[in-house]
């Protein structure tokens, strides 16, 4: 056994509701850095941040896309701003069954954010560079872990929406397809 802890590196984006104009640069921005090729297509649909919007309260809210999850939730909390009520679902950052947020618009594949990691590795997340306002703040530093946790990463998020979807059967049969082709 090692007498070295072990560290992870601990990624967040901080979010200030007070600073948050509604002016969803941060979709825009998110969207066309994950389009393919980058920066060739601005779709919100493909953004993994959405602000939620009371245009006539002036409450706007960024939500990033979390995990992707097989069930929908039980809570059906219902929160009161500025007289207006929201649906727990309106703040949620999951992928579930139960609405379309955060899904490829095309394939219907879940999507996460990812911190816009890529190579070159960016200093910050594209929606953070582009809120001029400042209710989007990166933040990094290091933790302690007891052991290394493992991410799922895209690939098999995806293939497991698929299989989900479509059985495992068809998902192999196309994946034979393609390996042909």
């Amino acid at each position: 056994m090692s007498d070295q802890v072990k560290k992870r590196k601990v990624k967040e984006i901080k979010v200030n509701l007070d600073k948050c104009i509604g002016c969803r640069a941060c979709e825009l921005a998110c969207s066309g850095f994950h389009a393919k090729p980058k920066y060739s297509s601005i779709n919100p649909e493909r953004s993994r941040v959405r602000v939620v919007m009371d245009l006539l309260s002036d409450v706007y809210v960024p939500i990033r896309a979390g995990d992707y999850t097989q069930a929908e939730c039980s809570g059906r909390n219902t929160y009161t701003i500025n007289g207006k009520e929201y649906t727990q679902c309106s703040f949620c950052s999951v992928s579930c069954p139960a609405r379309d947020l955060f899904r490829e618009p095309d394939s219907g594949l879940p999507l996460k954010c990812d911190m816009c990691e890529d190579d070159p590795t960016l200093t910050e997340p594209m929606c953070v560079q582009v809120c001029r306002c400042g209710a989007l703040t990166y933040a990094e530093w290091e933790e302690e872990v007891e052991k290394e946790v493992v991410k799922r990463g895209e690939m098999e998020m995806g293939l497991e929406s698929l299989v989900t979807r479509f059985g495992i059967d068809k998902v192999a049969e196309a994946l034979g397809q393609i390996s042909k082709g």
